[in-house]
């Protein structure tokens, strides 16, 4: 009886095995991910200010009298971790400061401080640029008018 049995029970198996189409073709691979919507979006926050104090902005505005020694451009980005950005710094059309600021994480807090000659009065603007050139933002403000 044992012997009826081995090969009932060998016979099971080989039945296994040959139930398996050895033939078949491989699953193909799975279809590359589609690509996210642009998840990281490079959004940013800004304001001039006289100063930042605990990394907030104080004193914010447009116009600043002539009085004023320097302006604060502070910002909050989200999305561009790792990412150089500029503030690119004009008074007139006369580009006269440009402050790499490189961004840690997301969201970050930074900002750029210009000192303003007591002679420069009149129209400034500041853009914010990423690496490529590309202006984020522009903020236009005045001094002593």
């Amino acid at each position: 009886m044992k012997a009826p049995l081995a090969l009932l029970l060998m016979a099971g198996l080989a039945g296994r095995a040959a139930a398996q189409d050895t033939t078949a073709k491989p699953a193909p691979p799975p279809a590359p991910a589609t690509p996210a919507a642009a998840s990281s979006e490079v959004n940013v926050e800004a304001v001039l200010a006289r100063t930042v104090t605990d990394r907030a902005p104080q004193d914010s505005g447009s116009a600043f009298p002539d009085s004023v020694e320097s302006v604060v451009l502070w910002m909050r980005v989200t999305g561009a971790s790792g990412q150089t950005l500029h503030h690119v710094w004009f008074h007139g059309d006369d580009n006269v400061g440009d402050v790499p600021l490189t961004i840690g994480g997301s969201p970050w807090r930074t900002w750029s401080r210009k000192q303003i000659p007591a002679d420069a009065k009149g129209a400034w603007h500041v853009e914010i640029r990423d690496d490529a050139g590309a202006t984020l933002k522009r903020i236009d403000f005045t001094v002593g008018q």
